[in-house]
């Protein structure tokens, strides 16, 4: 788990591997989702309009369904108008 301070907010990346046949990409969704929900908590006495966002799936490899690598990441309603995320 990784945090970043940005712009417009905290940039949060999970990365999970395994040597199980199956997929673990639902482990790192949750492990962002935990880490946003925990920074949401710690910095809502500040901003309480901070929005959660863009919690998706960037690269797997392996698995049933093989790999996956998302083409590219839109940039976040938070960037587009100014707000907060």
């Amino acid at each position: 788990m990784t945090a970043r301070l940005c712009k417009n907010g905290v940039a949060l990346r999970s990365s999970v591997t395994t040597a199980a046949q199956t997929g673990v990409e639902m482990e790192a969704l949750v492990a962002v989702s935990a880490a946003a929900l925990t920074v949401y908590d710690m910095c809502k006495a500040l901003d309480k309009s901070m929005e959660i966002t863009d919690i998706v799936l960037v690269k797997k490899t392996g698995g049933k369904s093989g790999d996956y690598r998302r083409a590219a990441i839109a940039p976040t309603r938070a960037k587009n108008s100014g707000r907060k995320r």
